[in-house]
Order: structure tokens, then C-alpha cells, then sequence
């Protein structure tokens, strides 16, 4: 291991020693201050973003001011981790929360602030230190983080940016002061991640990917689902992990609901990521565009049926593209990544029911239906982290955020994720 990351290491976890003391409250003081920082710097951290990963400017502007707004979340939140008092026969009769030390955060470039102070804010303000591994071409984002800390006032060490690649996550995460660790990304990733965290013993949170339904039934209100369903496949130039990616209508409606769709999906026209006016740009790297097409053509071969075509015109840059898959396509077992939208028919609400859980993911579902009782039955029986009704997925600070199956485990944002990286010590006795 190189001495620079060695020494930030070790600097995170003498940081630890005082940090854990400091009272909870204290630390709220600091990250309210931390997002005022981001608040009003929001433009030009924005143009980071933009500028390594390509998102549209608004969007990547409305990122930090999320971000902003998900730590005051956390700078007003209570204090869930006092000592509890256990009623008992006992004298001490007490769980305390204790810290657990240093984590290690791997980070990924499609939301490179957000993703990164979603995970680290509450793990920060447990009494934890952070070190951070983001993706490579997002190194601007994590030095810029770690200096809204430093200048929020924040100790040396609490949050530190590490510019390693992937091949030094192993030792990083090897290292004795290393105790657990925080992973968005690929299955993939995410698997050789938890591997490695088990055989140390040490904690890990795995936020991985999804192929979320979209489903509308004939009772919907289709103008607003085409729209909010163009937006929610084609945000970010598709490249979340929580963006509709299968849409599932109601055969009594196709007629009616996809020329509607088909019209909202073309609004989305690659344009300059840094003008106001754009909606999509291309995607992060070239590589992640070939990985896209390649998917395409596979999901072709084994039969579906192009809608719009995926057009790619640069080494980045596709115009949308959309596509009629029925059952048993390979392709609906991978995650697609970028502006490509499935479209599958659904003959009752309990095809459509089958439909979007036979897959590996289980990470955010939307569904778009009036009747109280036919959403009551997909709330129920859905297998997903999260369930939206006549809503688009995303993210709100106040709300837990995780999936289930291959989509990852554990829980970040709302006041849960605050025992995610905490020892419940048991005292009890006379």
C-alpha cells in the first residue's frame, strides 16, 4: 500500500478517537453548516459533475441541492442513539450505540455527490470516520466533498478522498483500521466487495442494481404516466439504478397508452450538457455506451421488437431508443443502463404481478392505478425495497433506501440508516 494512503488511513482512525466523543448534536452543528456550503455553491459544484460524468447541468445543480437537503435532514434528525433503558430486574439495564470506526465507502460516477453524502452523513454523525473510494473518473467530486467538510469545520480525517483504483480496494479494505464498508454499484462489484468484508469480518452495506417495473393499469391517468414514465426511464440519461426500466401496460390500454409514451419518449433529444435547456446528454464513457448496444442487439436476437430505435450518433450520445420484450428474453435478467426502455404487455394484474418479480433485482417498483384495492394487492406481493404509487422513483431522505435479492442489503437515508455502521452494546447487571 502507498504511504499517502496509509497515512489517511491511520489519520481516520486517530480521527475516530475524538470524533466518537464529540456529542451528537455537535455534529449535527457541523453538517448543517456542510450543507449550507453545498447549498450555495450548487452551480459550481454542479459543473464538477457535469463536467467528469456529463449529466445536464439542471440535473446535476438539483443533485447538490438534494444533497443539501438530505444533510439538514440529518442536522434536525433525533437522536435515536441514546441509551435506551430496557425495563428489567436489573440495575444497569441499557443498550448503548457505539461507533464502529472507519468505513469505506466505494462510490459510483452517476450521482457523484449524492451517492457519496448519502452514505456518508449518517455514518459521520454515528461517530464514525470516512474514507472515500469514488469511481475514477470522478475524482474532482471527491476532493471537492472533502473540502466542503474541511471547510464546514470538520476535524482533519473525518472525511478523506482517496484517488485509488479498484485494484487497491482489497488491501484498503484489508487494512486493520478499516471497519466496515459501504458499496453502490454493480452486482459484480458489490459481490467481490461483501467477499472480501466476510473474510475480515467486518460490516458491509451493498446498494446495487435494479431493473425497475414501471406498471400502468387501464384505470390510470395515462397523460401523466406517459410523461413522469419518459422522465423516470430517460433522467440521467437512464444511467440509475433506480430508473424504470421495464414498463408494463395493461393489454386493455396498449392502444391508448403507448402512442402517448412513444410521443413524451421523444421529447428526450441528446443536446449540450452544460445549456439549461437539455434534457439528456450522452452517457458517462464511451465503453458504457458499447456495453449498451451490445445489450440491444442481444435482446433482438432473441426476439424483441424494435419500437423506437437505439441511434447511436457519437461515441457517447444514442437518441433513445425503445423496445417490445416478451417473457424469457435473456435480456430481462440484466440491468440496462442507459437510454434503453423494455416494454412488455400484461393481460391481468396478476401477469403484471409476475412480470416485474421475475427478474433478479428487487429494488424500486412504481405503480400507477386508482383503485385502492388493485394498489393494496401490488403493495403487498411486489418484491422490492421500495413500492411508489402513481409516482416515479426516487429518493427522499426521510424515507428508508435499499433492495432486496440481487439489488443488495441493508439501509441508507431516514433515521435507520444511523445503526447501520453501530455496535448495540448491551449493559446489564447489578
Amino acid at each position: 500500500m502507498e504511504q499517502l494512503i496509509e497515512n489517511k488511513l491511520i489519520t481516520a482512525d486517530k480521527a475516530f478517537s475524538e470524533w466518537k466523543k464529540v456529542p451528537f448534536e455537535d455534529r449535527q452543528k457541523l453538517i448543517a453548516k456542510a450543507a449550507g456550503i453545498l447549498k450555495n455553491n450548487s452551480e459550481k459544484f454542479g459543473k464538477i459533475i457535469t463536467t467528469e460524468m456529463n449529466k445536464p447541468i439542471l440535473q446535476s445543480i438539483a443533485e447538490v441541492e438534494k444533497s443539501a437537503l438530505m444533510m439538514n435532514y440529518y442536522a434536525d434528525a433525533e437522536n435515536i442513539l441514546k441509551p435506551e433503558k430496557v425495563d428489567s430486574e436489573y440495575t444497569y439495564s441499557e443498550i448503548h450505540y457505539v461507533p464502529k470506526g472507519v468505513i469505506l465507502g466505494v462510490m459510483p460516477w452517476n450521482f457523484p455527490f449524492w451517492q457519496v453524502l448519502r452514505f456518508a452523513i449518517p455514518a459521520i454523525l454515528a461517530g464514525n470516520t470516512v474514507v472515500l473510494k469514488h469511481a475514477s473518473i470522478c475524482f474532482g467530486s471527491g476532493n471537492a466533498i472533502e473540502d466542503v467538510f474541511l471547510e464546514a469545520g470538520f476535524p482533519k480525517g473525518i472525511f478523506q478522498n482517496l484517488e485509488v483504483g479498484h485494484k487497491e480496494v482489497k488491501e484498503i479494505l484489508e487494512h486493520d483500521a478499516i471497519k466496515g464498508v459501504s458499496l453502490t454499484g454493480s452486482g459484480k462489484a458489490g459481490g467481490e466487495v461483501a467477499s472480501i468484508a466476510g473474510l475480515n469480518i467486518k460490516k458491509s452495506l451493498l446498494e446495487l442494481g435494479g431493473s425497475d417495473a414501471f406498471i400502468v393499469l387501464d384505470d390510470a391517468d395515462l397523460d401523466k404516466a406517459a410523461k413522469v414514465g419518459a422522465q423516470a426511464r430517460l433522467q440521467n440519461c437512464g444511467q440509475t439504478c433506480v430508473a424504470a426500466k421495464r414498463f408494463i401496460i395493461d393489454e386493455k390500454i396498449e392502444d391508448t397508452f403507448l402512442p402517448k409514451f412513444i410521443e413524451e419518449y421523444k421529447k428526450f433529444v441528446p443536446g449540450d450538457p452544460m445549456s439549461k435547456d437539455t434534457k439528456i446528454t450522452g452517457m458517462a464513457r464511451p465503453d458504457l455506451a458499447d456495453d449498451l448496444e451490445k445489450q440491444f442487439q442481444k435482446a433482438l436476437e432473441n426476439g424483441a421488437e424494435i419500437i423506437i430505435p437505439l441511434e447511436r450518433i457519437s461515441d457517447i450520445e444514442f437518441k433513445p431508443g425503445l423496445i417490445r420484450v416478451k417473457e424469457g428474453n435473456p435480456i430481462l435478467q440484466e440491468e440496462l443502463f442507459g437510454p434503453l426502455g423494455m416494454v412488455m404487455i400484461a393481460k391481468n394484474d396478476q401477469k403484471a404481478l409476475q412480470m416485474a418479480n421475475d427478474i433478479p433485482f428487487g429494488l424500486s417498483n412504481s405503480v400507477w392505478t386508482a383503485d385502492k384495492d388493485r394498489q393494496l394487492f401490488f403493495i403487498e406481493n411486489l418484491e422490492s425495497g421500495t413500492i411508489n404509487i402513481n409516482r416515479m422513483t426516487s429518493s427522499d431522505p426521510r424515507f428508508p433506501f435499499g433492495g432486496t435479492k440481487a439489488s443488495g442489503y441493508g439501509t441508507e437515508l431516514s433515521l435507520l440508516a444511523l445503526k447501520e455502521f453501530v455496535t448495540a452494546k448491551t449493559i446489564v447487571g447489578n
